[in-house]
Formats: structure tokens, sequence, C-alpha cells
């Protein structure tokens, strides 16, 4: 997962969204991840500690981006020349192996290869919306539950079968997500994610996104640096609110 690894911070020379938030309000953050990124699965402790940590100061809007999309076909012909995916299947374990919180089945990519990682978003953008209709905040739990899935219990988290099981084990019935999904409504969704990473030029899984669009934190970034970059963002604001 050679394109996640970049982990440099990537100021942006000009908005998205041009219009300044009140100082009171949350700083919004955009998460962009794929759900078979590794470092996704192991950078997922540090956004809900960004959360625990700022509370109500930060609102953060999680976002897909398809890194893999083929993924099966890719990671075979990119990882050729060095043993295939049983190599990269390596690879991803030797991440996982630097951080104490995650695991890493080994039958993960050397034997349980999804084909894309498209069918979960799409599948998760369901639950997004079904969050939306019912005013419920079930995703996160989704999220996990998906992860887990595969990194750790080695399942093909692409298989439509799953997803459902999955969700139905936390008590998500399967008849309004499958309204999304065959309505066309969870496909448009995840359209809109596409589109979004587009405008930030965000091709990396995970990216967060600050400061209407002008700064990207990209890859393997550690807490700290996270928390930094937040914290400047929200002292900023209240400089400007206070300045006179």
């Amino acid at each position: 997962m050679a394109r996640g690894e970049d982990r440099r911070a990537h100021p942006r020379s000009h908005a998205v969204n041009t219009s300044e938030a009140p100082s009171d309000a949350p700083l919004p953050i955009v998460y962009y991840f794929d759900i078979l990124c590794v470092w996704a699965y192991v950078g997922r402790v540090r956004v809900d500690e960004l959360r625990r940590t700022f509370g109500p100061h930060i609102t953060v809007d999680p976002r897909f981006v398809s890194v893999f999309g083929d993924a099966r076909r890719r990671l075979t012909a990119r990882w050729a020349d060095r043993g295939g995916l049983t190599s990269y299947a390596e690879h991803v374990r030797s991440v996982a192996a630097r951080f104490d919180h995650v695991t890493v089945h080994p039958d993960v990519w050397s034997k349980v290869a999804p084909f894309s990682s498209g069918n979960a978003h799409v599948f998760l953008a369901a639950v997004r919306l079904h969050d939306e209709e019912q005013g419920t905040a079930r995703f996160d739990e989704v999220v996990t539950a998906l992860q887990r899935a595969f990194f750790v219990e080695a399942r093909d988290v692409g298989e439509r079968d799953v997803q459902y099981e999955l969700a139905e084990a936390l008590d998500l019935p399967r008849a309004p997500l499958q309204r999304l999904l065959d309505s066309g409504a969870a496909h448009a969704e995840l359209a809109r994610d596409a589109e979004l990473a587009r405008d930030h030029a965000v091709t990396v899984s995970p990216t967060l996104v600050l400061n209407e669009g002008r700064q990207r934190l990209v890859g393997n970034v550690g807490y700290r640096v996270l928390e930094a970059n937040v914290r400047e963002l929200l002292g900023q604001r209240h400089e400007q609110h206070s300045w006179c």
C-alpha cells in the first residue's frame, strides 16, 4: 500500500470553500479512507482520539476514497515481481506488527483478497443515509465491524451477504439498507464522496482535510501531529475573533 505511506502534511494553496466559519462553530474535518487500507485500520484510533480530545469543538465527516477499487488485479500486478499477493500480505502484517492496538490475520490478502472495496463502501454509504433518515449514529459501529471482520477474522467484506450479516449482528435490519442500495441512493451518496475527493485532490488513504480544503494530512500521520494541527487552527479562530 505504497500510496498510503506518504506521511507528509500538504498545505493547500487555495480553498475549495472560501467562506469562513464563525469562530465558535465546530472545526470541520473531512476524513477520507478506504475500508481495506491497513493504514486507515491502524489510524482509526487517532481519529477517535481527536473526537475524544476536542469534543464539540470539531466535527469529523468520514468519506471514502477508492484506493482498492480494483484491489485484487492491481495488487497482483503491482507486487508481481515481489511475490504477488503473498508478499503484499506479509507487508500488511509487518505494518500491523508495529502497532500494539491492531492485529492482522495471516490469511488477509494471501487467502482472502476482496475484488474491490467499492461494494463495502456503497454498503456503508447506505448505512450513512439510514442514519440520516432515522436520526441515528450507527455508521462508525459498522465501519469498525467491517474492519475487524476483514483484518482480524479474514472475512471477505466485499461480499454483500457478509455485510448484511455484520449489520444485522448490530441490530441494523436488512430491509432499509437494501432499499437504499436497490434504489441507487447509496450509489449516489458514494459518487458524492468521489466528487469531494476530487475537489480536495485526495488520492491517498487515509487523508484528513482541514481548513476549508487548504490543508491535508496524508497517510500514516502520528496523533501528536494531528492534534497540533487541530489546536493551531482552533487557536487561529480564537485570535481572529479577539484581535482588534
